[in-house]
């Protein structure tokens, strides 16, 4: 957790600086702190401080993490056989290279073709997230609740809802959302570990996020 203390403390740092040093008007407060806590939010759910550093360029680094995206979906599904169309395959080649608009356009065609395929209406939502770059639209809310109840009680959904709404700011019903999955969890989960570490992150972001609230007002 080394790493996130202190790119939070950095974060509040920052935001003193502007606040105070800088002397900006107390209005505009309001959307710094936002700014930064966003900022701070893709780091936390997206960056690996305790992995040695290794350079690469900013196409490897952004392939590497769709990539993972679709990984971590096919992960929480239990890597079954995905749907018989084909469509999710293909989906979620496109989806790797970035290509988040294509992805969806193929991923529509499987929710067509079958409204029930919990697979492909999570993948579906994925890639509109990407495509909207991190952040939670209601198009892909809508596909986020289809996964949900095309597939009662499995992680996924909420799992990935969760990251969509912490990544839009949305820190507080990110953490209900997977306090609850936490909750439901097996003890033996393989996401458990990762879900507590996210939720340790989502403490810290809440906490400066309501401190920077406070310092607008």
């Amino acid at each position: 957790m080394t790493g996130y203390v202190a790119a939070a403390v950095l974060a509040i740092v920052c935001f003193a600086v502007i606040a105070f040093v800088l002397k900006v008007p107390r209005a505009t407060w309001s959307a710094i702190g936002a700014a930064l806590l966003l900022g701070l939010a893709g780091y936390a759910f997206q960056a690996h401080p305790s992995l040695p550093g290794a350079p690469k360029d900013a196409g490897e680094k952004l392939l590497g993490n769709e990539a993972a995206m679709v990984d971590a979906r096919r992960a929480f599904s239990g890597n079954t056989p995905l749907s018989d169309n084909h469509w999710v395959m293909v989906a979620d080649a496109l989806a790797r290279h970035g290509e988040y608009a294509e992805a969806s356009d193929m991923l529509l065609g499987a929710v067509q073709k079958n409204p029930n395929d919990a697979e492909a209406w999570l993948a579906l939502a994925n890639a509109l997230v990407g495509h909207a770059e991190g952040s939670l639209t209601p198009a892909a809310a809508y596909a986020f609740r289809h996964a949900a109840a095309a597939a009662p009680g499995q992680p996924g959904p909420p799992y990935f809802l969760g990251l969509a709404l912490a990544q839009s700011g949305r820190f507080a019903e990110a953490r209900a959302l997977w306090a609850r999955l936490l909750a439901a969890s097996p003890v033996d989960a393989p996401w458990r570990n990762d879900l507590e570490n996210k939720l340790q992150r989502l403490d810290l972001l809440i906490v400066m996020q309501r401190q920077a609230e406070g310092a607008a007002h």
